[in-house]
């Protein structure tokens, strides 16, 4: 795609904590479509009350015209909750984001993520969350009977940081849990090979989609898992759309696994979701139909149809 979005030049901020391959593959996809990209670290980010907007982002005199966030990067709670604020801060000036501030922390924080599913009727597997380390192992001792259990870092990707719980004596100290302990039920076989659904979600739509193969439980294409094509199916597709639009996402990566009798649940939304490994066995460019449907949110904007020639996924 290389026809040019309007007459106008717009100005994106790709919002990020590194220079990355996905951040150089959206500016490269928004340079395409005739905008022009600016990634900025939204750590350098001042809240200014001195300027006409209250707000100072490097490489922009005025507002950007939309804004894409990739990356919110670590930090403090002090530090998170100051970049978080001025997502807010661009939203209530009427800035387009993928996504906005709120889905991301639905998002992020993967107790309230679950919380919401369970209200919208989204299968999942069954979630526990609790700051007591007495009240863990107590859950442990009760529900681990039934089959393991999965401790995540409530703030986390990628894979990292996984725990399988099989006994009481798992359950890690409250200093390694952070003061958080986010368990789930293990959904899966009991050996080999693993494998999972990632569906990748834009403006309602379904842009890609893979099953992630491995011979381990965690099955992360970052911690070496087979990324394999492949077609949902239409319960599939609803579900995925269906826990997109309960966290409130523009554009999301719904995590699908299925149960013990093959019916599917999702495992996770992500708000700022990877997709090298989709890209591997993905026949269109997604980072340009990423940025096309987010340049949709540009008052003015003219953008072509998506590039989804041959893949059933329109």
């Amino acid at each position: 795609m290389t026809t040019s979005v309007s007459a106008m030049t717009p100005r994106v901020a790709i919002f990020t904590d590194k220079l990355d391959w996905h951040v150089e593959h959206t500016v490269a996809a928004f340079r395409a479509l005739g905008a022009t990209p600016v990634a900025v670290r939204l750590a350098a980010c001042r809240i200014d009350t001195t300027r006409p907007n209250g707000l100072a982002i490097p490489g922009f005199h005025a507002l950007p015209d939309l804004a894409v966030v990739r990356a919110i990067g670590d930090g403090s709670l002090e530090a998170i909750t100051m970049r978080l604020g001025a997502l807010h801060a661009l939203e209530a000036l009427g800035v387009p984001l993928v996504n906005g501030p709120r889905a991301i922390e639905r998002c992020t924080d993967k107790s309230m993520a679950s919380f919401l599913l369970a209200r919208a009727g989204v299968p999942a597997p069954e979630t526990f969350a609790m700051q007591s380390l007495a009240q863990a192992r107590a859950l442990a001792r009760r529900e681990c009977a039934r089959g393991p259990l999965v401790m995540k870092p409530l703030f986390g990707a990628q894979g990292w940081g996984l725990r399988l719980i099989e006994t009481e004596r798992d359950v890690p100290s409250l200093e390694e849990a952070r003061g958080v302990f986010y368990l789930q039920r293990f959904v899966g076989p009991a050996r080999p090979p693993y494998e999972d659904m990632r569906i990748l979600v834009s403006r309602g739509e379904i842009v890609a989609a893979m099953k992630r193969r491995s011979s381990h439980w965690i099955t992360n294409v970052r911690q070496g898992a087979r990324p394999i094509a492949v077609t949902p199916t239409p319960i599939e597709r609803d579900m995925a759309l269906a826990a997109a639009g309960a966290m409130g996402t523009i554009m999301a990566g719904v995590d699908l696994i299925a149960d013990a009798d093959g019916k599917p649940m999702v495992l996770e939304v992500n708000s700022m979701p990877g997709w090298s490994g989709l890209q591997r066995i993905t026949p269109f460019s997604i980072a340009e139909r990423l940025a096309a449907d987010a340049l949709a949110f540009v008052p003015g904007a003219r953008v072509p149809p998506p590039n989804t020639a041959g893949t059933g996924l329109r």
